[in-house]
C-alpha cells in the first residue's frame, strides 16, 4: 500500500512541476487535447498504461 501512495505522490510531484515550470505550454497542450480525436487519446492512454506496467514489472524483477 505504501508503494501505491508513493507512486501517486510522485505523479503529483511531476504534474505539479510541469505546471509550475511551464504553465503556458501546459495550457496550450490542454487546448490541443480538446481537438484531438477520441481514438488517438484512447490509444495514447493504452500505450502509456502498457509502458507503465512494463516499467513496474522491470523494476520489481530487478
Amino acid at each position: 500500500m505504501s508503494d501505491l501512495v508513493s507512486a501517486i505522490g510522485l505523479v503529483l510531484v511531476l504534474e505539479g512541476a510541469l505546471y509550475a515550470l511551464a504553465p503556458g505550454t501546459m495550457r496550450d497542450m490542454m487546448t490541443k487535447l480538446t481537438t484531438t480525436p477520441d481514438d488517438v487519446l484512447r490509444m495514447a492512454g493504452l500505450v502509456a498504461a502498457a509502458v507503465g506496467v512494463l516499467v513496474v514489472w522491470i523494476v520489481r524483477a530487478a
